[in-house]
């Protein structure tokens, strides 16, 4: 939330990754009726295209700057003092198949998983990894566990930590996103303690933030990309466990919207989704995981060749490092700071700037009860007694995207003026 002091998430955010929304709290002053232009909201397309290695860039950030959104010789003056953005929280969600096949990709995991966290880190991002996956140093023969050393595991156990987490259960092969939906939901065939469950793990998610959900498999999924989507509750096609609705669903009360998904899996054709690739001693991938495949383009994720052996995975955690830093969100929901010199708060003379690579547009405020147009706006979030200034769904798309391009975005609360209304 952005606040009229410094809210930044724990660690510091290279000047090249901190986009910030500036908050300015204008001086109160006599004030004639005076209009801006009505709101421009609009957006970036971005790149679909995944595949580590294929040339996709990371945007630029830039720090936003303030700018008068009045006149010179405008009846409001202005004065402000600024504010950053803090970030909402990522919640990184690794599901890695456990059969025998995987031994080499769960040691890449098990070496990499530090550096990648502590890159997010780096990030200034609110971060939580999660991990579907055996636990331990030892499983049954045939299976192998995940072990994460610390500093991101809690002990030399593998144990949970202040940012880590992980629900000990044996992936199978072709079930991960069964076994997600199952052991988030806890349904039946899915407890702790059932073949296919493993220990609830809803509560570790934060509602608020960004979730990128990460497979790492050889094989394909039995679930379609659809039904993991949109699965309807009820009875597991493949056996006789039970499903919940899937995960965009409005049952989870959209914890999931926007999320991404990134695998290092067996594809292997860019134009042919059912091509599995072929590892270095001439076997093949069990499938070529054409369900993943769909889940990277839908999401816009990332995604690797499990073939490639080690040296896809510093390409692949790289990726997913920023593809997670990428898709974070800002928070449109701003504190309102109080008027300057101690006066009196008037909610109907209140008017909030948005700035665009330095181009400011008063928006509209929308009234209490009323529904935010799709050309932007904002309103309160009590008009009787107001403590925050919430940006239309619009206006916060544009300035989610204002704040990953060069030219960044800011945004002005002015007092003393009448409210531009809808």
């Amino acid at each position: 939330m952005f606040s009229s002091h410094s809210n930044r998430p724990v660690g510091l955010l290279p000047t090249s990754l901190l986009p910030t929304l500036l908050l300015a709290a204008l001086a109160l002053a006599a004030c004639s009726n005076s209009r801006r232009s009505p709101a421009r909201d609009g957006g970036g397309d971005a790149d679909a295209d995944g595949d580590v290695g294929d040339g996709a860039t990371d945007a630029d950030h830039n720090d936003a700057s303030v700018d008068s959104a009045f006149d010179p010789d405008a009846a409001c003056a202005s004065v402000g003092v600024s504010a950053e953005v803090a970030r909402l929280p990522v919640d990184i969600i690794w599901v890695i198949d456990n059969s025998g096949s995987m031994e080499p990709a769960i040691r890449q995991v098990q070496d990499g998983l530090n550096a990648f966290a502590a890159r997010i880190l780096a990030s200034g991002l609110d971060y939580r990894v999660i991990i579907l996956s055996l636990r331990g140093p030892s499983a049954p023969s045939g299976l192998y566990p995940v072990c994460i050393p610390p500093p991101l595991a809690g002990d030399s156990s593998c144990g949970d930590g202040t940012r880590f987490f992980q629900s000990t259960m044996n992936i199978k092969s072709t079930q991960p996103l069964e076994q997600f939906l199952g052991t988030l939901a806890q349904t039946a065939g899915y407890a702790d303690g059932e073949l296919r469950g493993g220990p609830p793990w809803q509560a570790w998610l934060r509602p608020e933030a960004t979730k990128t959900i990460v497979v790492v498999t050889d094989d394909n999924s039995r679930l379609t990309a659809n039904e993991f989507e949109h699965f309807s509750a009820g009875v597991d096609p493949f056996n006789s466990t039970s499903l919940p609705d899937g995960i965009l669903a409005p049952s989870w009360g959209g914890i999931f919207d926007g999320y991404l998904f990134d695998a290092i899996y067996g594809w292997n054709s860019a134009s042919d989704a059912t091509e599995a690739c072929v590892f270095a001693d001439g076997t093949p991938a069990a499938a070529s995981g054409e369900t993943y495949t769909e889940l990277v383009r839908r999401t816009g994720g990332v995604r690797a060749k499990i073939c490639d052996g080690a040296s896809a995975w510093g390409p692949f955690f790289d990726a997913v490092a920023s593809s997670v830093e990428g898709a974070s969100r800002i928070d449109c929901e701003l504190a309102l700071p109080p008027p300057p010199d101690a006066m009196m708060l008037d909610a109907s003379k209140v008017n909030v700037v948005l700035g665009l690579d330095g181009v400011q547009t008063t928006l509209p405020r929308v009234p209490e009860g009323g529904v935010c147009p799709s050309t932007g706006g904002w309103h309160y979030d009590s008009d009787a007694t107001p403590t925050q200034v919430i940006l239309c769904p619009t206006s916060c798309d544009t300035a989610q995207e204002a704040v990953r391009s060069a030219g960044g975005a800011s945004v002005d609360v002015q007092f003393g003026c009448d409210s531009l209304l809808i």
